[in-house]
């Protein structure tokens, strides 16, 4: 073992030595393989002894809460790290509890060594196919809205009414206030006495 002046260059030297986590446990909800604690412990605590650290964890109380407080420490030079993970309990028995300090421990000792397993999550979302967006239709202008709702207001034969709005674009036949003009100018022209019912094609 090489002696250090301090915790930061012994652990230093201990993450140089440290392999790559092997995914050891099965997770059957998603069909998958993840690094549990003792995968990470495994790969962490021979090199962290090799150089003289220490690492333990103790539940602390805190005001906002409970945490797993994940320590590293070197005998030799007396110094200390220290990492908080909130302990979430799900399930108010020892079993939710030991779920969640070993989930904290876990994230702590990741968070003081860097060691950092593969995300699966983050691997599958980024293999996944990307979603197809579906496309928005184009706004139309308040200016063609209201040119469209003029032109069938002023029709002055059910022809004439029935021309301008076959001659409309689709989107804009398909609006509220287009389709209420041609209704009420159809309505107007049907009444009018000398309306050519016989011409009366207009699409709905």
């Amino acid at each position: 073992m090489t002696d250090h002046a301090n915790i930061y260059m012994a652990l230093s030297a201990a993450q140089a030595e440290m392999g790559k986590v092997v995914k050891g446990a099965n997770n059957p909800h998603f069909k998958s393989k993840y690094a549990d604690l003792a995968d990470v412990m495994q790969v962490a605590l021979p090199a962290l002894n090799a150089h003289g650290i220490a690492a333990w964890h103790c539940i602390v109380a805190t005001d906002s809460g409970n945490v797993m407080r994940t320590n590293l420490s070197h005998g030799k030079s007396d110094t200390h790290i220290a990492c908080d993970v909130p302990l979430l309990v799900q399930k108010n028995d020892m079993q939710g509890m030991k779920s969640a300090t070993t989930y904290a421990k876990r994230i702590g000792i990741e968070s003081l060594t860097g060691i950092a397993p593969e995300d699966d999550d983050g691997n599958d979302a980024a293999k996944a196919a990307p979603a197809k967006v579906k496309p928005q239709p184009a706004t139309i202008p308040q200016e063609a809205i209201d040119a469209a709702v003029d032109s069938l207001s002023n029709a002055w034969t059910l022809d004439q009414l029935r021309e301008v709005f076959t001659g409309l674009p689709k989107p804009v036949q398909s609006l509220p206030d287009v389709i209420a003009a041609k209704d009420d100018a159809k309505t107007r022209l049907t009444d009018a006495p000398a309306a050519d019912l016989a011409g009366d094609a207009i699409p709905y």
